[in-house]
């Protein structure tokens, strides 16, 4: 159960090693709900922590919620490593189920646009699984539009979802 008032004390911060292990606790716990993930487990502590170090390594945004030491949420863009294509990244997201709807994935987004125009971003693009109201109007509300959509992009307990795909571009868009 969340009390109330780590709710108030949620620091949104980038990304450091020292979070990596709480961060494969929390991409797992949303990766098992086996609903929003594009992986219905959180690969090897191992995987991840050479994901983690490789992004960090490389400058790409990528911020943590953290309450008492645990993440609780994420959010991150991979810049795209060609370099016709290096202006682009690919964001990615989650919060534990217990701080849903709390306010955190705005905060987190807001940071990690913020740092991806800092550091030379002019596109992220995301894909979304078409059930995720809650995701698709917080895309929305920092100015992501929709761009296309993958029918049956997903095979999720024995049923066919598709896939929106969505980005911003700074150069269009000021909002976040």
């Amino acid at each position: 159960m969340v009390d109330s008032s780590d709710i108030e004390t949620v620091a949104i911060a980038p990304m450091t090693p020292g979070d990596i292990e709480s961060f494969h606790r929390a991409l797992d716990v949303v990766a098992r709900e086996q609903k929003y993930l594009s992986f219905l487990e959180a690969p090897p502590l191992d995987q991840v922590r050479s994901f983690a170090m490789d992004r960090i390594g490389r400058g790409d945004p990528g911020f943590v919620a953290v309450v008492r030491g645990e993440v609780v949420g994420w959010c991150d863009i991979s810049r795209h490593d060609r370099l016709i294509h290096a202006h682009r990244g690919s964001l990615g997201m989650g919060i534990i189920p217990s701080y849903r709807e709390r306010g955190l994935g705005l905060r987190l987004i807001n940071a990690t646009l913020a740092q991806a125009r800092k550091t030379g971003f002019i596109r992220v693009e995301l894909s979304v699984h078409s059930d995720n109201a809650r995701a698709i109007s917080l895309y929305d509300k920092v100015g992501f539009v929709r761009e296309g959509v993958q029918r049956d992009a997903v095979h999720i307990d024995g049923e066919y979802r598709d896939t929106i795909m969505m980005a911003i571009v700074e150069r269009e868009n000021t909002a976040g």
